[in-house]
């Protein structure tokens, strides 16, 4: 028994193998949209690209924001101030409690950590190392003994920027923390910043705009994928934000929105990079309840 087919058939056969291609590329092809920074939800583009703010990837399907717990042990179990200790974090997958093993980058790492001592007196930004089972390991020597605060900041895959903060221990006490508003300029290794806010009395659950004049400017290079990192801390240490610049234009000044979230002193390290070297300035910020 033999089959034919004839031409007018393979010529639809091929009209539509063709146009099976082309819905294919269409389909494969970056289609324009509702394109969102996994980081700064807020900002919206209608094509791919990266976000001006952060740096980060634009994706068109921005997962439901879950959160993944993170545990954090230490070795030695006992930490004394000056002494290297090893500290080790496990990202969780909500659902299965996993150790989860897949991140993506953020800022050129993998995982940022900042830690805060409870007088305000240290402050530190590091990169935990990823290890094969998952895990993130980092030596530290802490100064002061008493409480230190942590703020790690990952993106596991498949989604979104996750903030995680906990607390360490370290035997012995530091002295009570006691600060005053300090809005001199703020003087780092070779360049020094002056800080202007709008409005000039930050109140508490209203945008303040931080404009950060920096001299000199000539040189200024960014730092870790944006033009500056800026940790905000509160007096109590109960209020950790991490904070990167809304606006750099030609001139000298950079522009960070923060909304404070209650009234009190808030101490603000500010990273930036200049000729290679990271410039960390420091200022006190007093923040008002709206009347």
């Amino acid at each position: 028994m033999s089959i034919q087919v004839s031409r007018r058939a393979c010529f639809s056969f091929l009209l539509l193998s063709m146009g099976v291609r082309a819905f294919a590329q269409v389909k494969d092809a970056a289609p324009p949209g509702d394109w969102v920074c996994p980081m700064d939800p807020d900002y919206h583009a209608d094509k791919p690209g990266v976000c001006p703010r952060c740096g980060m990837k634009l994706t068109l399907h921005v997962p439901d924001r879950v959160e993944y717990p993170l545990e954090v042990s230490q070795s030695p179990a006992l930490l004394r101030p000056g002494q290297t200790a090893t500290l080790t974090f496990r990202v969780k997958d909500p659902a299965t409690n996993q150790t989860i093993k897949r991140f993506e980058i953020v800022h050129e790492k993998l995982m940022h950590l900042f830690l805060v001592s409870e007088n305000l007196e240290f402050f530190a930004h590091q990169h935990p190392v990823l290890q094969d089972d998952g895990s993130f390991r980092l030596s530290v020597a802490l100064p002061y003994g008493g409480m230190y605060r942590m703020l790690a900041d990952f993106y596991p895959s498949g989604s979104v920027p996750q903030l995680a903060i906990d607390t360490l221990f370290v035997s012995g006490t530091s002295e009570p923390v006691s600060i005053e508003p300090s809005l001199a300029p703020s003087k780092a290794k070779n360049l020094t910043a002056s800080l202007r806010m709008d409005p000039e009395q930050p109140l508490a659950g209203l945008e303040t705009k931080l404009f950060y004049t920096l001299d000199p400017i000539e040189g200024l290079e960014r730092y870790l994928g944006v033009w500056a990192h800026m940790l905000v801390a509160s007096e109590d240490l109960i209020d950790l934000l991490h904070v990167h610049p809304f606006l750099k234009d030609k001139s000298s000044t950079i522009q960070f929105n923060v909304i404070f979230p209650r009234a009190g002193l808030y101490r603000i390290w500010t990273q930036f990079q200049r000729k290679g070297v990271v410039d960390t300035t420091v200022f006190t910020v007093p923040v008002k309840e709206l009347a």
